[in-house]
């Protein structure tokens, strides 16, 4: 057989082999009657978790991944395992969560979408999960880099995953018109969180969390759920019940030697826009305190996130301190003190251990202090959330 044919042949029975896996898959997944495909840039691993939970409790078995602060798949009696990935995170990954599910005889599952770069967004939906219902959480400047470079061009990279023929859920309000524009396109309802759906999220409902979720994400999550039939009470008691993601928003209060520290985690907040919102509610709660430290966590494969932040943070209400942690964390801060930040007000931990980062943060607290932690929760941020965690007496964020 000349090489030719060879080549021919191979490509010929590659190509068959692929044409009958996706048969296998797309036969497996109609074994799943509802699936749930969660998308955004703020809140889409919080929103996976609160619909999962809400469709739990309502008694319908439900799968669900999330890929926000550490992957996780989450079984239908709520239990949670990691999901090992042999090598980077890879897209293709959603195909074994998908054989999973099926294998545990789940009637639901909710998946957060992992891709970013907006073919694979598509790739993912289109031939992965093809969605009974799209979640959009909301379209935010971050990723810039990939999905930008500007929040349009995020708005429009994230409706790659909008199903066909299914419903789109969204509390997303300035791309909304985007957002119409493709569902229509695809032949799916969009169906759009208003304020008054928002502003139906009593203090009393969010205080059932143990930790600070925002109304948006409940009431999204809350009609999705409705729109499986889950009853709203039950829906929203098995959220207060469900364990949160470990980004989640928390405070820990502690008392080191007779020095007051509050510390915040607010890691996984890195879009400018939310983590002003945070910083702001975070000095509203510690009104009292002496000292206020505002600890970065930087890293060197996101340029643009430290760029972006570093460009805005001297329009904030200003701390008495930033402690500069992770990597690439020049990046940051040359672009704080061109906006205007005074450099003499920045403190450089770059590559430090979580020890030798405490004793930074306690050097800089005095008698009170606030000290938050922003940018990013990967790598030395998760370690020191898990630090201040271990010594520290929880508070629940109001």
């Amino acid at each position: 057989m000349s090489t030719l044919a060879t080549l021919l042949t191979t490509a010929g029975l590659l190509t068959a082999a692929g044409a009958v896996e996706s048969a296998m898959h797309r036969f497996r997944l109609r074994k799943i009657p509802t699936r749930i495909h969660v998308n955004g840039t703020r809140g889409k691993s919080s929103v996976a978790r609160l619909i999962a939970s809400g469709m739990r409790a309502g008694q319908i078995r439900t799968c669900c991944k999330t890929t926000g602060t550490l992957p996780k798949m989450i079984l239908p009696d709520g239990k949670e395992y990691p999901v090992f990935r042999p090598s980077r995170a890879n897209v293709i990954e959603q195909l074994r969560i998908v054989n999973t599910a099926v294998e545990l005889e789940s009637e639901a599952l909710v998946i957060e979408c992992m891709a970013l770069i907006p073919y694979l967004q598509w790739l993912s939906e289109n031939k992965f999960v093809r969605a009974t219902h799209g979640v959009i959480t909301n379209a935010r400047e971050d990723h810039l880099d990939v999905m930008g470079p500007t929040e349009i061009d995020v708005a429009k990279a994230l409706c790659g995953m909008v199903p066909v023929g299914g419903k789109l859920f969204t509390a997303e309000r300035d791309h909304i018109g985007i957002f119409s524009d493709v569902a229509r396109d695809r032949g799916t309802e969009l169906i759009a969180i208003t304020e008054e759906d928002v502003a139906a999220i009593s203090d009393q409902d969010l205080d059932g969390f143990p930790y600070v979720e925002h109304a948006e994400n409940v009431a999204l999550a809350l009609r999705v759920c409705a729109d499986v039939g889950v009853d709203r009470q039950v829906a929203l008691a098995g959220m207060h019940a469900a364990k949160p993601d470990p980004g989640a928003m928390m405070a820990f209060e502690m008392d080191f030697f007779g020095r007051e520290i509050n510390f915040v985690n607010g890691f996984a907040a890195n879009d400018p826009e939310s983590t002003e919102r945070i910083w702001k509610m975070a000095l509203d709660r510690y009104p009292h305190v002496k000292r206020r430290v505002a600890v970065f966590n930087c890293r060197a494969d996101r340029p643009d996130r430290s760029d972006q932040l570093g460009r805005v943070v001297a329009s904030w209400p200003q701390p008495d301190h930033y402690l500069l942690i992770g990597s690439g964390t020049y990046i940051f801060g040359r672009a704080a003190e061109r906006a205007g930040l005074d450099p003499a007000k920045m403190s450089f931990a770059e590559n430090r251990r979580v020890d030798e980062i405490f004793e930074n943060v306690i050097e800089l607290a005095g008698e009170s202090s606030l000290v938050m932690g922003m940018a990013n929760i990967g790598g030395i941020g998760l370690d020191l959330v898990r630090y201040f965690a271990n010594r520290s007496q929880f508070k629940k964020f109001e």
